[in-house]
Order: C-alpha cells, then structure tokens, then sequence
C-alpha cells in the first residue's frame, strides 16, 4: 500500500491529515470492520502514571499521519494500568509470560496491520514524533526506523549518566562492529518497521535482551536500518532497569551470539602472537624473550588454539545470530573427519616425543650439545597441541553426531538394545 493510499484510507476512516483533531481521532477495536494500516505496541508492567498520557501523544501522533491505527498494550501490570489503557481505545491483552520481549513478541502476534511501531509507557519517548518514524519507512523503502536519541535530545534527568557515556554508546558500538550495522543507537525502543520482517527476525528473547536481539538479527540479515533523530524525556513512575544486570545480559547476549568475535578471532590473535615468540626465539629473529617469554608464548599458542576451537564448535552445534565465517573455521567445516583430525594430532605429538628423546641422547646432532631452550619449548608446545588436538577430534565428533541425532526424525534411539 502506498502513502497516497494509507491516507485515502485514513480519510475514509474518519481521519483528514494533519488537520484531524487528536481528540477526535479513535483508535480501532479488535472487531473493527477496518483493517488497521498500523499497529502500535506498547509494554506496560504497573505504567498508571504514564499510559495515559502515552495514549494521547499517540493520538496526536495519529491524528498527523490520519491512517487507521491500532494499539496494543501487552499488560502485566498489578495497578490500574490496563483499565486506563482501555479507557483510551487500546487492545489490552496479556502476554502468557513475563518479560520485556516476551510482551512484545505476544503483542506482534497479534498485530493486524501492514506496519508496526512499538514504544514504551512512561513518557521518555513522545509517540508526536511517530509520523516522522513512519514517514521515513517509506520514503527510504526501509524495513526499520529508530528513533536515535542520540541524534536527537535527550533532556535533562532523562537518562543517566553511565547509560549516556558508557553503556549505551559502548554497546552500540559492539552492535555494529559485529552485526554490521551504522546506528547510533541501537538500544532505543523507539522502532517503526515493516510487519513482514518479523517473519525473518525470529526473534526468541523473553527478557531486556530483545531490545539487541531484534537489531542483531536485522544487521546479521542484511536488513535495511535507518535512524531519525528523536527526543528523549524523563520517565514517569518507577524504572524497571537495573543498570549492571541488564547491561551484563545485552552483553552477554551479544557475545554467545557472535561466536567469530568472542572465540575465533581472539584465539587466532594468541595463537599466532605466541607462534611470533617461539619461531623469533628459535631462529633469532627480535629480542630474546628469555625463558619466561618462551613459557609465555607456549602458552599463547594453546590457549588461543583452543580457543578458535570453540568458535568451531559454536558454528556447528548452536545457531548464533552471526556465525564464525574466518577461514579457520570453514576450513575445517569442509575438510573435518574424526579420522583425520585423530592421525594429525598422533604424529604431531609423536614427532615432537620422537624429536625430544633424540635430542635427549644426542644423536639429532652429535657433539652438539642439549637442545636450545627455545627449541625445546617448541617442540613441547607441538606436543601438546597434538595432545589436544587428538582429545578434540573425538569431541567435535562426539558432539558432531550427537546434534545430528538431536535434529533428526527420531527413529533411532540412544537406549540399549536390552
């Protein structure tokens, strides 16, 4: 539907423009015989100070765009919020669980029209500026728009200082270097999109985390994200945030969801920072690290090993937001066999013992002396690293063939044959 024919439909629905009185304009009910052009989804847990006067900017906010409208407040409240809601027009309905995204998500599901905004009840954001969220959608024939307070105003006492300085800006920032996004914030909850993208998004998270997960999944899908400056006001009534836990839990979810940024890539910095120590030692090539360097570097190169690893195993058994794509971890999607990855790790042990113990006895090289300390710890580090390369072979297949089992149709059984 175009915007000449969403106002064609506002008009015949009893809105005019931007000439509509906000006191006139009606949203529709569940039984409405007009579909809604847009559906406004709003959370609310003990909101009574706030709905009411979120409800009538909304109205003002339609009353400027005059298309058939819809709210939905997705209640879990204790206090009087859901009546008031009702009062002003809105589709009160109650989500089957608790939680910021799980009020949203029974929300969506119960939208009836072609786009969505969705915004919260204690006034920070003034749902006025909705027309121009929506009008941006479709002049840019974008699948979402956020409203950036920091491209806006945020007013004063409206937002804290830490949230501000620090961890709005920082996870913003880890919100576009992994999901390749260009956002200024990332964490508003202030969003119009088209209803069809839910359908893509799969959006699963019940808690504050939806909040990163729905722009996650929109970057990590190539989604088309612009922002339009907006204004932030203080809340009215008590917050339901708290500051490290909720911040800990958008962290955390970003970084299970980006196995490549939180395994691969700082393992491969180790390992191959560590294999810089032990070969410019060996072959002297820089400083001489001495034997705590070397210990070091040894170090390094297993635990980094080890690490990108796990970014391997992530890409295979769990389904992140943004998969590990290094050239580590789809060398080994194509190539990894049990077999394979068991004879790679014997002889590299078995070389690193055999050289070791000729070393040990003289004949590699006779009249030469002990082995180097730098070769000596190389070659205990190759030792090691087939150690571990053996022990992880079995693993990655063990759990290979178990996920494999775990997925299919179920006709074979993990029972004894008893």
């Amino acid at each position: 539907m175009t915007g000449d024919q969403q106002a064609e439909s506002g008009e015949d629905a009893g809105s005019a423009g931007d000439t509509t009185d906000p006191d006139a304009v009606s949203f529709l009910g569940p039984d409405s015989e007009v579909t809604p052009v847009l559906s406004v989804v709003i959370p609310t847990m003990d909101e009574e100070d706030g709905i009411r006067p979120t409800l009538e900017s909304l109205r003002e906010g339609v009353a400027q765009l005059g298309v058939p409208t819809e709210v939905i407040v997705a209640d879990s409240s204790s206090d009087r919020t859901p009546e008031i809601a009702r009062e002003e027009g809105a589709i009160v309905v109650t989500p089957d669980r608790r939680g910021y995204g799980a009020a949203y998500k029974y929300g969506f599901e119960r939208a009836r029209g072609e786009y969505i905004a969705m915004g919260d009840a204690d006034t920070t954001y003034d749902f006025g500026e909705l027309p121009a969220l929506y009008r941006l959608l479709l002049e840019a024939e974008a699948d979402m728009v956020l409203g950036s307070r920091f491209a806006g105003t945020i007013e004063p006492g409206a937002m804290p200082w830490l949230h501000r300085h620090v961890g709005n800006p920082v996870l913003t920032a880890f919100l576009n270097l992994f999901y390749g996004l260009d956002v200024t914030d990332a964490h508003t909850g202030f969003r119009v999109f088209r209803a069809d993208v839910l359908e893509a998004l799969s959006l699963r998270s019940d808690g504050m985390e939806f909040a990163s997960e729905m722009i996650m999944q929109a970057g990590a899908i190539g989604l088309d994200v612009v922002e339009t400056p907006i204004t932030y006001r203080p809340r009215v009534g008590e917050t339901k945030l708290s500051t490290f836990r909720d911040g800990w839990r958008h962290v955390r979810f970003m970084l299970v969801n980006a196995p490549g940024y939180l395994f691969s890539l700082p393992g491969l910095v180790l390992a191959l920072s560590g294999i810089g120590v032990l070969l410019g030692a060996q072959f002297g090539v820089g400083p001489d690290p001495g034997l705590l360097g070397l210990i070091v570097g040894s170090l390094l190169v297993v635990v980094g090993f080890v690490a990108v690893s796990f970014g391997v195993f992530s890409a295979q058994v769990t389904s992140p937001i943004r998969k590990p794509r290094d050239p580590v971890t789809r060398w080994v999607e194509r190539h990894f066999d049990l077999e394979g990855g068991v004879l790679s790790g014997i002889v590299m042990a078995v070389a690193g013992v055999l050289a070791l113990l000729l070393s040990l006895f003289g004949t590699i090289a006779p009249g030469s002396g002990p082995l180097p300390t730098p070769a000596a710890v190389l070659l205990v580090t190759v030792i090691a690293l087939g150690v571990v390369v053996v022990f992880e072979a079995f693993f990655f297949a063990t759990v290979i063939e178990t996920h494999l089992f775990d997925v299919s149709d179920g006709t074979e059984s993990h029972a004894d044959d008893d």
